[in-house]
């Protein structure tokens, strides 16, 4: 019997594309267009009203067939029912809310997730009459005292952005289980290579594709993944009638990345865990922010319920002026600065956590590094010059 590692790396080879017919091409092709035509207007009828059941081909807004098979790939990697297929890792998250929530309703949001999506809940969600609440991501079963009879949505990320705290998923997955309350994940840290949330009981898994899915800095695209049809009707119902859809050329994109997705993570996971087993050494270092070290809050949890580390992490300095900050930024030479992550490119970037629920109180500046597929002998040297501007 094959391996787990091995049954994903032949999945990614072998499927959303044709095994047999002469001269067929590797990849499947851009598919650019609108207007689908059919023989007959029974068959058109039809399409019409299966419209929103997944593997339909109705209207190019509707997906292709592309877009469907990225769909199932990606639904076959979480263990999922379905996925929907959309613009953006942010697009992923919003849909995924406002296909839940309704006036009136309630939603518990994790205090350390990602900036824009506090953003969204603040503003949007707020707009249309949705009460949002943060709390503290290591309060695990805690957040029952949190439920109330209107809430409908628990939202968490793991881990959580900037940060890295690692919350008790399945303790509060069963939560909102028990409460009536749909529970999403923000999984794009660790792709399904890593973590596989359906296991531990959340309903809904959403992505930035963007990140290491595609892989090479060149896509915008999110997944919404969802456990159960009832949940996917509502979410993907709604996102079509945002008029929601990826395009084809990142359709592609991320087809084609998904090929190399495991061994891309396995060296991602290598590289990082290289360079921040040597910056935890450092007399300028205070403290890791990465999952895989045991001072990192949740350590445990990720032990537990992950099988691999990205190669996104912080590390805490310590306290320094900001302009020392500037000038260690500046002087790498191998890091580039700018958002975003999971390229073959390694990136820095310091980071200001928002916290209402829980707030951060560690004294000294938070700095993020997205560790990419340099040799890691050159990353340390980089960062040894650098770091002398934070003495």
């Amino acid at each position: 019997m094959p391996s787990d590692r091995e049954s994903v790396s032949d999945r990614l080879v072998h499927q959303g594309r044709s095994l047999k017919g002469d001269g067929r091409l590797v990849n499947l092709p851009i598919e650019q267009g609108s207007t689908m035509l059919f023989d007959s207007l029974a068959a058109f009828e039809k399409a019409r009203a299966d419209r929103y059941a997944h593997g339909t081909l109705y209207y190019g807004r509707y997906g292709t067939t592309s877009t469907i098979e990225l769909e199932r790939m990606i639904a076959d990697l979480e263990g999922g029912h379905a996925t929907i297929a959309v613009s953006a890792g942010l697009t992923a998250v919003s849909m995924a809310l406002t296909g839940i929530l309704a006036a009136g309703d309630h939603a518990l949001v994790a205090d350390n997730v990602y900036g824009p999506t506090r953003g969204f809940c603040d503003t949007i969600l707020a707009r249309y009459g949705v009460t949002v609440e943060y709390f503290d991501p290591m309060l695990g079963e805690g957040i029952a005292d949190l439920m109330r009879d209107e809430t409908r949505a628990v939202m968490i990320e793991a881990p959580g952005s900037g940060t890295f705290e690692v919350c008790d998923i399945p303790a509060i997955a069963a939560v909102a289980r028990a409460h009536g309350a749909l529970s999403i994940i923000d999984g794009t840290w660790a792709t399904p290579i890593f973590c596989q949330p359906f296991t531990l009981g959340v309903d809904v898994v959403v992505h930035s594709g963007s990140k290491y899915i595609t892989g090479h800095s060149d896509c915008m695209i999110g997944f919404i993944v969802c456990g159960g049809e009832a949940v996917y009707d509502r979410i993907r119902r709604t996102t079509l009638a945002f008029g929601e859809k990826p395009g084809s050329q990142d359709v592609f994109l991320a087809l084609r990345g998904l090929r190399t997705l495991d061994m891309r993570m396995r060296a991602a996971e290598a590289n990082a865990m290289a360079v921040a087993g040597w910056l935890q050494d450092q007399p300028q270092v205070s403290r890791m922010l990465h999952p895989a070290f045991p001072d990192c809050p949740g350590h445990a949890h990720w032990k537990r319920n992950f099988s691999g580390a990205s190669g996104l992490f912080s590390v805490l300095v310590k306290p320094c002026a900001k302009q020392q900050v500037h000038l260690f930024v500046d002087g790498l030479r191998h890091f580039g600065v700018g958002v975003s992550w999971g390229g073959f490119e390694s990136l820095v970037l310091p980071v200001e956590p928002h916290r209402t629920a829980a707030p951060w109180t560690a004294q000294g500046q938070v700095i993020r590094f997205a560790v990419g597929n340099e040799a890691t002998a050159t990353l340390i040297e980089d960062l040894a010059q650098a770091l002398a501007h934070l003495n």
